[in-house]
Formats: C-alpha cells, structure tokens, sequence
C-alpha cells in the first residue's frame, strides 16, 4: 500500500516559525523557494516555514539567488547548514548521486530533510538514506520527497475515488511521460551523465509515474515483466555551464577542444508490470516524443469505472462511471477547482486554474504540518515510501539489460 510511513514520536514541542535550509539554485531551487515562501500564505499553519538559508556552489550566483527568492542567508558550503541552529529542515535539491551524503549528513544532524526525487541515483544509496531515516525517526526526524504531482487537485481526487471504492477492481494502469526537449541539440547537461543522474528519462519521469501509480491505486508493483532501453543521442555538446533551465537553455559552451562527450543514460525506457492485487500495467518515460512538452499521463480502467488525467491539462480529471446504465455512459470532465476538490479550496475560485507551481506550495504546506505535529492532506511519501519506487526503476533497468522479468523481492532487501 503507497502511503506514508510518518509515524515516527514526536520530539519537545516546539511553536514558531522553523527554519529551511536550501542545498539547490537552479530549477528544482526555484520551485521550492517559491513554495516555501509561499505556502503560509495561502494555508494556515502552526508553524511557518521561514526561509533561514541558502547553499550553492558559486558564491555570487547564490548571494543573487538567496536576494532575489527571499533567503535570508547564502553559503557555499551545504554543511553549514548542518551546524546552523535556526534551520530545523534541509530540502536537498540537488543532482541524484549528491541526494545520500547530503541527506544522510542532514538526519545525523537532527534535521528534517526533504529530498528531491528519486531518492537517489542507485538503489544502494536509496537504501542508505532508508536505514538513516530509520534511525533518525527513533528521535522523531522526518523525511519528505518531492513526488509533487500527488498534490495536483485532480490526482488527489482519483486517489480518493480509488480508496472509495468507485473504480471497484483494478484491472489496468497506462502510465506515460513524455516529454520532448532532450533532442539532439539538447547540450551534456548532468541530467545525460550516470555518475550524476543514475540515470536519463527513466529515472526523471518513469519515477513520477511509478509513484502516482503506487498513491492513486494504493497497492505496489510485485514484478517488472519487461522492459526497453534506448539512448538514440550517443553525445552531445560540453558546456561550461549548464544555464538555468532544465533543458540547457542558456548554457555556455565549453573550451574549444571539448566539443562533444558521450551521454551514458538512457533517453526513453518503456516498461510492463504486475501490481499485488492482480491489475497490469505499462510505464513509459521519454524526453524525445515530440510534440509533447510535459504529457504526464496515467489511465486506470476498473470493473466499475475509469480515471484518465494528463498533467498538461492538469485541473481536469476524466472520468468514466459504469454502473450508470448504458445509455448515459460517457467520458466526463471533472474541472478540479471547486471547493470540495483536494487543495483547490486554499487558492482561487472555480475555474480560476491552478498552475505547476501550485503542487510545489501544497507539498510545502503538508510538510510545515507533519513538522508542526498534524497531517497532510494526502499521504507525503517518506523515504521508505519512496525506496518502493525506487526499486521498480531498477527493476526496470535490470529488466532491460538482463532481459528478463524482475520480481522486487529480489531488490527490496536490506
């Protein structure tokens, strides 16, 4: 069961505001300064977060980055943060190999961290942070990662249609993500290079859809049947600098002399798999489907009704009912804005459209509660919640390049 594991005892009550500490400036550091500081604004918390600090790598870049967001202090060693009494939360933002150093140092500080997802580049380093989270919840640490799009209205619906009952028995998932900037022009960022992401598209988007899979229906992939890895762009272009978007644009080139390196993740893998309670399922993650900018997409199909929802038209959730009778059956469209709709309610009226932004503020929020002692709206994965996922990549990839079905028992042992 996809749920969060936030039951560790709770430390000496504390009141206030609790301090943040941010490792990340680019894009993920973007989105999550916006949330933080935005998130008291909009939802009524015990305790609100207070932007304490930020760290990157280059000292100007970050003084800039930490005026221009609203951190009240920048650094450019992370650990100084780990020593820093007003942070009482990191929020790891950071490449996928650095995400278990930087959390596990953060947990042996007494810090809660929240963690960019996937946990980590390799299912060795996920189990590390694992066994440190438990650890660290015996003195009522937390843990938190950044599986955003649970908290999109319309994909908080469909998890509670499920656990409804309203879909009955799960037959189908058909989960996608496609998008398509990562094209031969596309330059080496650090997302195209192993030691640093673990891996390309899989690990990206395939993890995002894994886990809405894992939340909407409430039950777990037992096995990986089979599966497809592809690089098609073999290199692409040295940059000295990775520019701000996370598809280079604005990079700057490299010396002359280093004008082409190998890019050794993959760019699509397309997967099938079995979930314990009976129902099939396909994933597929690419950054070249062209045409498709950022088509986060699943299809559940049950006895008693079918959900479809695609993140580029993110406030609307469709929905099949078939136990009407045969005549009035039809796709309908949900427009999850309204009051009564998970979230919707702490931001405009009807209608009046959320934005990709929006689920990084929610997420923002339904941590403040956990670390003021409450709950979230819906359940925030933890970084056990997150290994289940973490393990369906690698079964995946192990799929791929063994070219065999992958039980995750294999995988999930510590």
């Amino acid at each position: 069961m996809a749920k969060s594991t936030h039951a560790a005892p709770a430390r000496a009550t504390a009141t206030g505001p609790f301090g943040v500490g941010l490792i990340g400036t680019k894009f993920m550091g973007r989105a999550h300064s916006t949330a933080w500081g935005k998130c008291a604004q909009f939802f009524d918390l015990r305790r609100e977060p207070r932007l304490a600090a930020v760290a990157g790598r280059n000292a100007d870049e970050t003084a800039a980055f930490a005026a221009k967001w609203g951190w009240r202090r920048a650094t450019t060693d992370w650990r100084d943060l780990l020593s820093d009494p007003e942070v009482e939360l990191v929020d790891v933002s950071t490449p996928n190999h650095l995400h278990a150093e930087m959390s596990i140092a953060c947990l042996e500080a007494g810090k809660h961290v929240a963690c960019e997802k996937p946990l980590a580049g390799t299912l060795a380093d996920a189990k590390k942070m694992v066994l440190a989270a438990r650890a660290a919840a015996k003195k009522g640490v937390r843990t938190f990662v950044w599986y955003n799009y649970r908290r999109c209205p319309a994909v908080a619906l469909a998890h509670r249609l499920v656990r409804e009952g309203r879909l009955g028995r799960i037959y189908h998932v058909r989960a996608s993500y496609l998008q398509d900037w990562g094209g031969p022009d596309t330059p080496l960022l650090w997302r195209f290079q192993a030691d640093q992401a673990g891996s390309g598209a899989h690990g990206d988007l395939n993890a995002h859809i894994i886990d809405m899979a894992r939340f909407i229906t409430g039950d777990e992939v037992t096995e990986v049947a089979g599966a497809i890895e592809e690089t098609f762009v073999k290199e692409r272009a040295v940059v000295a600098s990775a520019g701000g978007a996370i598809s280079g644009k604005g990079a700057k080139s490299a010396a002359a002399g280093k004008k082409a390196g190998k890019s050794t993740v993959d760019d699509a893998v397309l997967f099938l798999a079995r979930f314990k309670q009976g129902a099939i399922a396909s994933f597929e993650a690419t950054r070249l489907a062209t045409g498709n900018q950022n088509r986060n997409n699943i299809e559940i199909n049950g006895e008693k009704g079918s959900i479809r929802f695609d993140f580029e038209r993110m406030n609307e959730l469709e929905w099949w009912d078939h136990t009407l009778e045969p005549k009035l059956r039809g796709w309908s469209r949900i427009m999850c804005t309204d009051g009564s709709h998970p979230y919707a309610s702490h931001y405009w009226p009807a209608a009046h459209l959320l934005g990709y932004e929006h689920g990084f503020i929610s997420q923002a929020a339904d941590t403040a509660a956990v670390v003021a002692g409450g709950s979230p709206v819906v359940a925030l994965p933890d970084f056990e919640d997150a290994f289940k996922t973490q393990c369906v990549l690698e079964a995946a990839i192990r799929s791929a390049r063994e070219r065999r079905p992958v039980p995750i028992r294999e995988l999930d042992k510590f």
